[in-house]
């Protein structure tokens, strides 16, 4: 990167030109060619234009990320974010793209720094986070505040305590001291009232207690083996957040019986969670082994295995 200074030959106001190699040009190297030539209003009109230009398509990206994310409650039409129309979200949408953003290392390390000291022109200068809780609250990590006529005092805040990760969203709150305690009664009722819960060690007891019972009782019909060897699919949710008062429930409904033959993996049931009576997860029950039909040959050892059993059985009587 190289970067020039030069002067406007009828204003004589300095132009700082910074060259780069890209496909698409620079502003400095759009106006390398407009400002030396044309009148200064007529320059800074074409500035205004293209940074408008910048702005819309960066919102355009903004959107087909918001999209990407199922965010269809959500608008953009500023990277800023200052009150627009047609510039919205919601909180719940607000929570899911915070969740994508922190998986983000470099966003987590600016939105989790309390302060930092930055050099402009050699000269150095302290940005300080304006988010009240880093720093100051257990387990808070970031992650922004917010602040428009029409939006009010905004913070999004992600706080990590006992292996628990919580989201809170406060808006719409009318000072700073307002969403700071809001912000914080949010967080400290969330982790009073909710704790992990190993989900995934459950189900797999569950499976377990109801496999030694049933998997002898599900018949393999003209099959080479007359019963399956069941297993568990891929389990979703392996730990979950739950209330105090959250009812949790497990169901197992599996064949009875099927036809040989019968493929590796093949679902033979579904156990399903509840949560409160609302499905939390449906997981496949399928059989480990593949079971093929049964051919001539196994239906000659059957009758052959059945003529040795009556010899034994008659042998037995006349002794």
């Amino acid at each position: 990167m190289t970067s020039r200074l030069f002067y406007h030959k009828e204003t004589g106001a300095p132009v700082q030109i910074i060259a780069r190699a890209q496909t698409k040009p620079t502003y400095q190297e759009v106006i390398c060619y407009q400002e030396l030539t044309k009148p200064y209003d007529h320059f800074v009109m074409e500035k205004r234009q293209f940074f408008a230009e910048y702005v819309k398509e960066f919102a355009e990206l903004m959107n087909e990320k918001a999209i990407e994310l199922g965010l269809t409650n959500t608008h953009f039409v500023t990277p800023h974010g200052l009150d627009d129309a047609n510039h919205y979200t919601t909180a719940l949408e607000l929570a899911k793209l915070t969740d994508y953003a922190m998986n983000n290392e470099t966003f987590a390390k600016i939105v989790g720094t309390k302060s930092t000291t930055i050099y402009i022109n050699n000269q150095s200068r302290q940005i300080n986070n304006t988010n009240e809780l880093l720093g100051v609250l257990n387990g808070v990590v970031g992650v922004k505040t917010g602040f428009t006529n029409n939006a009010g005092r905004c913070l999004v805040t992600e706080t990590k305590r006992n292996n628990m990760d919580i989201i809170t969203i406060v808006l719409g709150a009318d000072t700073k001291k307002d969403r700071t305690k809001d912000s914080v009664n949010l967080i400290e009722y969330t982790f009073s009232k909710y704790k992990m819960y190993n989900l995934e060690e459950q189900i797999i007891e569950e499976f377990n207690k109801w496999k030694n019972i049933n998997e002898k009782r599900i018949l393999i019909i003209k099959g080479k083996t007359s019963n399956p060897k069941l297993a568990l699919g891929a389990i979703e949710k392996a730990t979950i957040p739950i209330c105090d008062n959250d009812k949790i429930e497990y169901s197992i409904n599996a064949l009875t019986e099927i036809e040989a033959p019968v493929e590796q993996w093949n679902v033979m049931g579904k156990l399903t969670v509840k949560i409160n009576g609302e499905i939390l997860e449906n997981i496949d029950i399928v059989n480990v082994n593949e079971v093929q039909k049964r051919d001539w040959k196994d239906y000659f050892k059957i009758v052959l295995n059945r003529f040795e059993d009556m010899g034994k059985m008659l042998i037995n009587q006349q002794i």
